[in-house]
């Protein structure tokens, strides 16, 4: 079964609220969002395998610790999934980036595909998928069939805001596949949007209605 874990620092849910309000304006919205993608990033990346190297320092030669892979893939749902990519780039500048593009009918809730551009070698890679909603788990779980779909086997979910629903959805669909919020939320409505939430995500980056 997943792992889910919420991260509760202080700072993440500061900002997580100054997010929720809707008096905050595009450009501070998606500051936010990449702040709060990079911090949660320590907590994504605190179980990266490590070994040990020797490091001359100016002083004397030692034996530190560094990533003993360092092929990493961080991969958005587009579009929201873009106002955290960069946040998470920022943590882990040498990953590649891939990007899934879904859409998602107002009618059935289903996504449907429009764009898939992943690393040539995402096999080879560990892979962080950021989206900043998890409401049905219907588009996660369209992206993480894709990624598996091309050879990855150790991939990460990665959302700000979730509801149960979507949280249940990936952990029935996808076991292996662990996930990380800032918080879980107290359901849907009838919509399919988050409550209490912060509306559309996508819609609050760019400035769209």
């Amino acid at each position: 079964m997943s792992k889910v874990t919420v991260i509760d620092h202080p700072l993440v849910q500061h900002k997580l609220a100054l997010l929720r309000d809707k008096e905050t304006g595009t450009k501070a919205f998606r500051e936010l969002v990449s702040e709060l993608a990079m911090l949660m990033g320590y907590e994504v990346t605190r179980d990266l395998p490590l070994q040990e190297v020797e490091v001359e320092t100016p002083i004397t030669k030692a034996a530190f610790k560094m990533l003993a892979n360092e092929k990493l893939a961080v991969v958005p749902i587009l579009r929201a999934g873009l106002g955290m990519a960069d946040g998470m780039m920022n943590l882990i500048p040498h990953a590649k980036m891939g990007h899934i593009g879904l859409y998602r009918n107002p009618d059935t809730l289903m996504p449907t595909g429009y764009y898939c551009k992943l690393p040539d070698d995402i096999c080879e890679r560990d892979t962080i998928i950021v989206d900043p909603m998890l409401a049905t788990g219907n588009s996660a779980i369209e992206a993480i069939r894709l990624i598996k779909n091309a050879g990855a086997k150790t991939i990460r979910l990665v959302c700000l805001i979730s509801a149960p629903e979507g949280i249940y959805a990936i952990q029935k669909a996808h076991p292996d596949v662990d996930i990380y919020v800032a918080s879980i939320d107290e359901k849907l409505n009838e919509h399919g949007y988050i409550v209490p939430g912060l509306g559309d995500a996508g819609d609050r980056l760019f400035g769209t209605k």
